[in-house]
Order: C-alpha cells, then sequence, then structure tokens
C-alpha cells in the first residue's frame, strides 16, 4: 500500500503476544495486498488490469466486495468516486507509473478519458467484468480503509475489545485507552509547511478518514495541481476545499466518502453530507487562512 501502519491495544490477556499479533497483522495485509496492490504486478487486481479483454475474471470474495462498494458509491455521488481514473493519475504523474511532473496536453487528455468510467466496470457472481479492454482499476481510495477494518476485525475475533488500528492515516477505534479514557485523534492541520493539530475529536467504536490535497501535489508555472482527480474534467481539483475527514461506522466508508466529498468541493460536499447523515468536517482555504465547516451528524465529536 505504499504507506505504514500503527495499531495499539489494550488487554489484560497473556494471550495477547504483541509480536505474534504482528505476524498474523503482517500475514493479512500481505494477503490484502496480494489482492488489491496496484504496486505489485502479480496481484489480482494487477492481473485483471493487464488482462486487455472484455470476458469476466474470477476474483476473491475481498476484491469482489471492495469493487461492488466503490461502485455503489459512485452511483451515489454521481461518479465522484471512480476507482477507473488510474490512467488520469497516472497522466498526472502521480500513479505507480513513476513520470516528470508536467501538465498533460489535450490529446493526451482526451486518450486518458476514454479509458476511464466507472459504468465501464461491473462485478457479480464473484466477477469482474470490463466493457473496454483498456480500463484499469486503483482501489487506492478504499482498500486502506477495507484493510484497517479487516485488521479490526481480527482483534475481535482474538477479544480485543479496545483498540486503535490506523493504516495511512485512516482509523478504526474501539473501547478505550488504559485508565477507561477516550482515544483522542488529532485531524491535522492542512498546511504543508508543518504538522500540526487543526482539532482534537474523541471517538468511541467508529472509524475516521481524512482526505486532503496539502501534501501530494507539484506546480508548475505558478500554477498548482493536486493529486486528486475529478473525473468529470479529468484534471486535479481547482477549488479552495482542501481537507476532509469523514467518521462513519467502518473505515471502507469513511476512506471513499472522504475521496468523493473532497472532488464535490465545500457547497457540494456539505449539502450531500447533510443528506446522507454523514460526520464531515471540512477545512477551505480562504484568504490564506483555514475554515471549518461541519455537517449536523459531526457536531457532537466537537465537544
Amino acid at each position: 500500500m505504499g504507506t505504514t501502519y500503527h495499531i495499539r491495544y489494550v488487554t489484560a490477556d497473556p494471550r495477547h503476544d504483541s509480536e505474534q499479533l504482528q505476524e498474523r497483522v503482517d500475514g493479512l495485509l500481505a494477503q490484502i495486498n496480494s489482492q488489491m496492490s496496484t504496486y505489485d504486478p502479480q496481484s489480482e487486481l494487477s492481473r485483471f488490469n493487464s488482462k486487455l479483454t472484455t470476458e469476466p475474471v474470477v476474483v476473491s470474495r475481498s476484491l469482489e466486495n471492495v469493487v461492488a462498494r466503490a461502485l455503489a458509491i459512485a452511483e451515489e455521488t454521481d461518479g465522484l468516486l471512480d476507482v477507473t481514473v488510474g490512467p488520469l493519475v497516472n497522466l498526472w504523474s502521480f500513479g505507480p507509473q513513476q513520470r516528470p511532473e508536467s501538465v498533460p496536453t489535450a490529446v493526451e487528455l482526451e486518450a486518458a478519458m476514454k479509458m476511464t468510467g466507472y459504468r465501464h466496470l461491473t462485478v457479480e457472481n464473484h466477477q469482474l467484468q470490463k466493457s473496454i479492454p483498456e480500463l484499469y482499476v486503483d482501489l487506492s481510495t478504499i482498500a486502506k480503509g477495507y484493510a484497517v477494518d479487516r485488521v479490526a476485525r481480527l482483534l475481535e475475533q482474538m477479544e480485543i475489545q479496545n483498540y486503535l488500528v490506523e493504516i495511512g492515516g485512516e482509523m478504526r477505534i474501539k473501547g478505550s485507552k488504559p485508565g477507561n479514557q477516550p482515544w483522542r485523534i488529532a485531524i491535522e492541520k492542512p498546511d504543508a509547511t508543518q504538522r500540526a493539530a487543526q482539532r482534537i475529536v474523541e471517538i468511541n467504536n467508529a472509524a475516521i478518514a481524512t482526505s486532503g490535497d496539502y501534501r501530494n501535489y507539484f506546480e508548475e508555472d505558478g500554477q498548482r495541481y493536486s493529486h486528486i482527480i475529478d473525473p468529470r474534467t479529468g484534471k486535479p481539483i481547482q477549488h479552495n476545499l482542501v481537507s476532509v475527514t469523514v467518521i462513519t461506522d467502518n473505515c471502507m466508508d469513511a476512506d471513499a466518502y472522504a475521496t468523493a466529498l473532497t472532488v464535490m468541493g465545500p457547497e457540494q460536499a456539505l449539502t450531500f453530507a447533510e443528506q446522507k447523515g454523514l460526520a464531515v468536517m471540512l477545512i477551505t482555504r480562504e484568504n490564506d487562512a483555514f475554515k471549518e465547516y461541519t455537517s449536523t451528524a459531526f457536531q457532537p465529536y466537537l465537544q
């Protein structure tokens, strides 16, 4: 996944040896990587991407579930979560295909747009199918969240009920810290020049994910280009929404919604969050200052 993970848990049970637990977690993450990584050419997803065919391909239940959820959220968000924008991400220099940071030509952009679109991807009966052979699926907007959920489930199967699981900044939290203290999570200030907390929230039995464009970007001729691509234009987002935090029951949804809402921009994102009852905090950059907007469902976390 090209990132780190971090687990904290509370137990009085001597069976919960941290080295044994790490072995099991590493094994689980290696399995998920072998299914969904675009960096591993031998992963299940990479093999599907490399098959230039429109024939259905049998896949694991895990990959099927993640793609199905990604497509469901794509429908909900009018395609603003689109796991097929990989050719555009690569074209803009942000994908696993390392290329010089440069603005693509109109011809290159049009060619890449023809190879994208979530409606060209279907999943049914443990099979993935694409309607255009060149379609390329990248699950980086949802698979980390799924991995967090799977690690949390592993801990619960081991009867660990108080934990914090974090993979690449996406988290799932349950129970409390020692001394019955709540888990306190810092939402980062979206400032590329420093690491500081914008706000601290206390969470019990929920997942939290943040999407932002303030770390991964490049500049050319005074113009800033974010790694977050708007599937409607094929270009990086250009509005002033710089960070979106979502709190939900599971991390897969939090991860995916955070990306989709970032693409939407502040007004549409807040409207969507209210309609769906999502707990969302948006941070915009206005007149060289950061401004917060929160949905009604997020208000309890501000106490």
